[in-house]
């Protein structure tokens, strides 16, 4: 690293502007933002050496320049941002309506959006963000916030911190703020000093030169402000990971204990009630906008339920004891929290379907009674049920949530939502079987005449009568398979959150708006006496506010042989 020695006997790294100690112009070390004979000085970064402006070779030497570029980072926040704008033009994945044509985004965007939809998709604006792509734009602001302070920063520090009263001509003459008293008064000197003083400005002395300095501080606020965006792209980030932010979604039917999605089991829900309350259709305040919305709309809907903790989980093999934590209500807008955990009140369903009763019937006569019935409990369905007259049926095939592609018959949930079964029936004493299809009850029903919205309004006990013939793949089958009864079960569909980011969001807030008021309410003042012979150099420096730099000027010199300093802005 080669170094530059000035006249004053100061030694200078490579690629200073402004010497360190009496601020003279390093001539042979000039650069686009350096200091010629006719201009007045640049203080941006008080003439120090930066490394971006200096070394230009090596592979990090390019990639440290590269991200010191206030343009660059200009650029990855103009990506960030409209990136961010189109992703808010459609639904994220994780808004997908349940009642969309399809849950699975390769097949909503687009069929629900078309063209646009599938490019929105493909280009992975679907879950935009949490996609790579997008967190690496956010990384490399991160990155260039980073470099561009250590980059200014750190040169800036080290040359206010060693600044000296004592300055070159050269740099007090170049001050925008500047003025010559000639047989000016040494005793007024004390005065002026006095009178800075009482202005707050700090007083450091060498050899008669005087510099008064203050509000310092402001300098550091744009660096204040990177450090709170910092954090904040830190908790962006944290933000994708399952460590610091849950978002899910769990569904739990009256009377049914389920572990909490994200605990690891340390905590269970049991869904004792769900109530649901409707606007009263009689009710004149509502009667006309019920009847536009043409539906039965909610007034509130809510869970009773109760958390549970287990007791001996440690203990492998132990059977589990559960400790009861806390009851409540969960209704909209007023979530249950435990613990980090929020549980928000997010849908319901009245019509799913929890057990079905099937007759079995001889093929060639309808009207005969049924030879027998069976019973499968869709959250528990056995593999074999037997019937007294020795009929067995084996359960070949189970589709909770069933629907037909391409590919053949497939769940596309977990949830039985749509059942469909494929059946093994072994007649008495035989162990040849036969197969049966039997699935789509609702559009069974709606062919029936049955009313769904009965069942959706009534969701209890058995509907009887919706029999949904079973298809014979073979066109040989003895045997027919019919659904006599359908119970159903009411469900509560509930948003499971924690978010262990927002303080960390909330101190980058705190100290990016610190850095705002250190930035934008201080300046950094200082004001430079030369004693030159019988005549007196004053000039005057500041960051911003001008003005309030001069009147401060004109107070400490009020009825004193210095001169009032001029402007000798070249633009002016």
């Amino acid at each position: 690293m080669n170094h530059i020695k000035c006249e004053c006997g100061h030694v200078n790294p490579e690629g200073t502007v402004l010497c360190e100690a009496c601020g003279k112009p390093i001539e042979m070390n000039q650069h686009i933002d350096g200091n010629d004979t006719k201009k007045l000085l640049n203080m941006r970064y008080e003439g120090s050496a930066r490394r971006s402006k200096t070394y230009n070779k090596t592979i990090v030497d390019k990639i440290w320049n590269f991200f010191s570029s206030v343009k660059v980072g200009v650029w990855l926040i103009l990506i960030a941002l409209i990136a961010s704008g189109i992703g808010t033009l459609l639904p994220q994945e994780q808004y997908i309506p349940a009642e969309a044509i399809s849950r699975d985004p390769a097949i909503f965007y687009p069929e629900t959006y078309g063209i646009f939809g599938k490019i929105f998709y493909q280009l992975g604006f679907h879950n935009l963000y949490a996609s790579w792509w997008y967190l690496i734009v956010i990384a490399l602001i991160g990155i260039s916030l980073v470099v561009c302070s250590l980059d200014r920063f750190i040169p800036l520090y080290k040359a206010l911190r060693r600044q000296k009263p004592k300055r070159h001509e050269s740099f007090i003459n170049r001050q925008r703020y500047y003025s010559e008293s000639e047989n000016a008064d040494v005793n007024d000197l004390d005065i002026v000093k006095e009178r800075l003083r009482k202005q707050r400005y700090r007083i450091k002395e060498e050899d008669g030169h005087v510099v008064a300095e203050k509000g310092r501080f402001s300098r550091w606020g744009p660096y204040v402000n990177h450090i709170g965006l910092i954090i904040i792209l830190l908790a962006a980030l944290l933000r994708t990971t399952p460590l610091m932010y849950l978002d899910d979604y769990v569904w739990v039917r009256e009377g049914e204990l389920k572990v909490i999605p994200g605990t690891d089991g340390e905590y269970y829900i049991e869904n004792k009630a769900f109530i649901l309350e409707t606007y009263d259709q009689n009710d004149e305040r509502f009667k006309d906008a019920l009847e536009k919305e043409g539906v039965i709309v909610p007034s509130n809907f809510q869970s009773n339920v109760v958390i549970y903790r287990p007791k001996n989980s440690e203990v492998i093999g132990a059977e589990t004891e559960m400790e009861k934590v806390t009851e409540a209500e969960i209704r909209m807008n007023a979530p249950l929290k435990l613990d980090g955990y929020a549980l928000y009140q997010q849908g319901y369903q009245l019509n799913e379907f929890s057990k079905m009763t099937f007759r079995v019937y001889e093929m060639n006569d309808p009207e005969a009674d049924a030879i027998g019935e069976f019973t499968i409990d869709l959250f528990d369905p056995q593999s074999t049920y037997e019937l007294d007259n020795g009929f067995k049926i084996d359960v070949a095939e189970y589709y909770p949530d069933y629907q037909i592609t391409d590919d053949g018959v497939k769940s596309i949930t977990k949830d039985s939502n749509n059942p469909a079964f494929v059946f093994n029936l072994f007649p008495p004493e035989s162990e040849d079987y036969e197969i049966s299809f039997v699935g789509d009850v609702i559009g069974a029903a709606e062919d029936l005449g049955i009313d769904t919205s009965v069942v959706e309004l009534q969701p209890m006990g058995n509907v009887i009568g919706s029999f949904a013939p079973s298809v014979d793949p073979t066109g040989e089958n003895q045997y027919r398979i019919l659904i006599d009864s359908i119970d159903f079960d009411r469900k509560s569909g509930l948003t499971v959150r924690r978010d262990l980011t927002i303080p960390i969001f909330a101190i980058g807030a705190i100290i990016f708006m610190l850095g705002v008021i250190q930035g934008m309410y201080w300046q950094h003042r200082r004001i430079w006496i030369h004693p030159k012979g019988r005549n007196v150099l004053l000039a005057g420096h500041t960051n911003k506010n001008w003005f309030g730099l001069k009147k401060d000027i004109e107070k400490a010199i009020a009825g004193t042989s210095i001169v009032m300093v001029e402007d000798q802005n070249e633009e002016k």
